[in-house]
């Protein structure tokens, strides 16, 4: 199945970019996933195009009580420890997918205007429209902008996150790999275990 929206993805660095054009958001442990809704339809689309829908309903009901009726969304599938830290090997083991949430983190397309065009700063606004008042399910995925980025990453790695992903303010959404979205990993997180 081809996709009609590429994902854009982040190039690893080890260094977090700290000028005032960037935006930062914690690097949630999950799947990356498509939430598609076209009028009375939800599709849950994974990096490689598998639909999860069935899997995830909380994120599809979520997806179905918005008042906006075409949107599509970027974002991870997570379960939240106890911790408040995501938990990958809760979500791999699929015992708990009722309790499946989505962190979104950008918006390509709402009520049939394509936004992949619009800087990231003005996305993230429409984002946040959409979302408002909406917290169950899917809900905005917390960001930093400016300088602060490097002490973000330290905050995080010293919390056991998976690391930080940085993005230009600026720039559009384009498919494929992007310098303009920078992902700097927590050495000592789990999920580096799993990429080796």
């Amino acid at each position: 199945m081809r996709m009609a929206y590429e994902l854009c993805l982040a190039t690893a660095s080890k260094q977090v970019p700290n000028g005032p054009d960037w935006i930062h958001e914690v690097k949630h442990d999950g799947y990356r996933m498509l939430v598609i809704r076209e009028n009375e339809r939800v599709r849950l689309l994974s990096r490689n195009g598998t639909d999860w829908t069935k899997h995830y309903p909380w994120i599809a009901e979520a997806a179905l009580k918005n008042r906006q009726r075409r949107f599509v969304i970027d974002g991870e599938a997570v379960i939240l420890g106890v911790d408040g830290v995501s938990d990958f090997n809760a979500l791999h083991s699929r015992k708990h997918d009722h309790e499946v949430r989505l962190y979104a983190f950008d918006i390509l397309a709402m009520g049939g205007d394509d936004l992949r065009t619009l800087p990231l700063h003005l996305r993230k606004t429409n984002l946040e429209r959409l979302l408002a008042r909406r917290p169950d399910g899917i809900t905005m995925a917390p960001f930093e902008r400016g300088e602060i980025g490097p002490d973000l990453f330290q905050a995080a790695c010293r919390m056991g996150l998976e690391g930080l992903v940085s993005k230009h303010r600026d720039r559009p959404y384009r498919g494929g790999r992007q310098k303009h979205w920078v992902k700097v990993k927590n050495r000592s997180h789990p999920a580096m275990e799993r990429e080796l």
